[in-house]
């Protein structure tokens, strides 16, 4: 994959994630806070951000999310649901909501 490729389809992901997460907590701030896993600080900062610093934010060439499945038990659960995959997304929320927010650094 050629750089300039790479670099426009990481904007294109941090364009669409920050897009979502305003949404989301515009929505629903307490449920946007534990599906991103962010600190309130956090999701103040972005339902404030105004559109054009959404783009800048967009152009990093770095992703602005992160792979929250840390463990690999909780990887298991949302990847290996042969008989109850409701309940197995259940159980790895409630486990995923013991973690603590990201902070800001």
């Amino acid at each position: 994959m050629k750089t300039i490729q790479l670099q426009e389809d990481i904007r294109d992901i941090n364009l669409n994630y920050l897009m979502l997460a305003q949404q989301m907590i515009q929505e629903n701030k307490a449920e946007a806070i534990f599906r991103l896993g962010i600190s309130q600080d956090m999701v103040d900062m972005l339902a404030n951000l105004a559109p054009t610093q959404i783009i800048k934010m967009a152009a990093s060439n770095m992703l602005l999310c992160r792979f929250r499945f840390d463990e690999q038990l909780l990887l298991n659960m949302v990847t290996d649901y042969n008989h109850d995959r409701l309940m197995s997304q259940a159980h790895a929320a409630i486990l995923m909501s013991a973690q603590p927010v990201e902070a800001l650094a």
